[in-house]
């Protein structure tokens, strides 16, 4: 196979099933590439002494997934040998110990894809429409991500 063959791609997915690390991490694997660096964010039971039950999530759908391709384009400038990117999110509810992000890059060497990993958890977190729910024992609160640029213009 030539690497014309092997095209750069980015699988995008927002979806209410349970997330598969085998399956994103399958989706970025190159025969021209050494490295696939991951991010799994899960669920944890306890947020500031509260017991988390679980999260649930929501998002403008559309306009989350037009922002996480404006990552993936960022990406490929930031590293241009990036070779596939992944990005599913869950939505609706998390239980404990799930995943709610999965992120998966490729690259000839682990430097491009560890940074680009970085860069798209922390892009995603400040910048896409997802919403996120934490449910305590007896309360719940809507979580802003402190890197959100939005929550953070009105203080």
């Amino acid at each position: 196979m030539d690497e014309s063959e092997d095209m750069s791609k980015d699988f995008i997915k927002l979806k209410s099933e349970k997330l598969s690390v085998d399956e994103v991490s399958e989706l970025v694997i190159s025969p021209y590439c050494g490295a696939v660096s991951l991010f799994i964010g899960t669920t944890r039971n306890n947020f500031e002494g509260k017991k988390v039950i679980h999260l649930e999530y929501e998002a403008y759908t559309s306009m989350a997934e037009n922002e996480i391709k404006k990552i993936c384009r960022d990406v490929r400038q930031k590293w241009p040998s990036v070779k596939h990117i992944a990005v599913h999110h869950r939505l609706g509810v998390v239980p404990i110990t799930e995943a709610s992000v999965i992120i998966a890059v490729s690259s000839p060497h682990r430097a491009e894809s560890l940074e680009a990993v970085m860069y798209c958890i922390n892009t995603l977190k400040a910048s896409v429409p997802i919403w996120k729910k934490e449910i305590y024992e007896d309360e719940y609160s809507w979580k802003e991500n402190k890197e959100c640029f939005w929550a953070n213009s009105e203080k």
